[in-house]
């Protein structure tokens, strides 16, 4: 009798589990996160984005493959079919946990049928070879583009005394109180706001530099000094609202442009990278 309950205890707490999750289904997506060992193959943990250019040379030589088998030239095809296997089977040793995943009966069948000149089973061996890449690609590929691409703002600091979190805080502190002094007529303010929002984005332009290298003066571009140089004259003479076009194409240039690249990218990169812990998880 007491097999019973070792059989019906468990099932009733999988269910339970199971009607949980389903209850909460609108709070919480499941991510599959790749595993730990695939850093040391990213900047910065390594000097070069080596998993990446692996991917790279992956995908032309999938593609150098098939163009030849289509052309029927075993001439070039054997080249890179050696390219392919090699670098196929390096993904296994860069992550030996990865190495179930690799089709390698389709990477045999390519190498057999290119040797034998059947060309309409390479091309057949090549599309399921990818089908099994683009599986993995659904599982990983946003998520690893986001733990290891995405920039990471969390240790930079604008001086010692000074974090960015704390800098970026401060500039749009500066653009909501140009736009409030304008609209209720304290021009003083309102130049005053923009002046430390100008020293604030040069100040923020020395630590883009870190990144952007081949651009010396990335931030703040000539297109936004010539707009802040705009909004100092309308906010001396000109009208509220040649005051708030210029505000807002400042705005535009100087603040959603960056965010939309590098903001939303490291908001989900910390989101993604956030160890849960048990509280948390009870109140999902």
């Amino acid at each position: 009798m007491r097999w019973i309950y070792s059989i019906l205890l468990p099932s009733i707490l999988v269910l339970l589990a199971a009607g949980i999750v389903y209850k909460h289904k609108n709070k919480a997506t499941i991510i599959k996160v790749p595993p730990t060992e695939l850093a040391q193959w990213y900047k910065p943990d390594n000097k070069r984005q080596v998993w990446l250019h692996n991917m790279f040379k992956l995908r032309r030589e999938m593609q150098a493959v098939l163009f030849y088998a289509e052309q029927k030239d075993n001439e070039h095809i054997a080249k890179w079919a050696q390219q392919l296997n090699e670098h196929y089977l390096k993904i296994g040793e860069m992550i030996p946990s990865w190495n179930k995943k690799l089709d390698k009966s389709a990477l045999s069948s390519i190498q057999t049928n290119v040797a034998n000149q059947d060309y309409p089973n390479v091309i057949a061996a090549v599309n399921t070879l990818q089908k099994s890449c683009d599986s993995c690609h659904d599982d990983y590929q946003a998520i690893t583009a986001l733990t290891y691409r995405a920039p990471d703002f969390s240790s930079i600091e604008i001086t010692p005394s000074l974090s960015f979190n704390s800098h970026m805080q401060a500039l749009s502190k500066n653009v909501n109180q140009i736009k409030i002094a304008s609209e209720d007529g304290m021009p003083d303010l309102a130049l005053s706001s923009l002046t430390e929002l100008n020293n604030g984005m040069n100040e923020l332009g020395e630590t883009c530099v870190n990144c952007h290298k081949k651009d010396r003066k990335t931030y703040p571009s000539e297109q936004m000094n010539n707009t802040l140089l705009s909004l100092e004259q309308n906010l001396k003479t000109g009208s509220l609202k040649a005051q708030g076009r210029d505000l807002g194409t400042l705005a535009v240039l100087a603040c959603a442009r960056c965010h939309g690249t590098h903001r939303l990218a490291f908001g989900a990169k910390s989101l993604l990278s956030k160890e849960p812990n048990l509280a948390e998880l009870l109140k999902h």
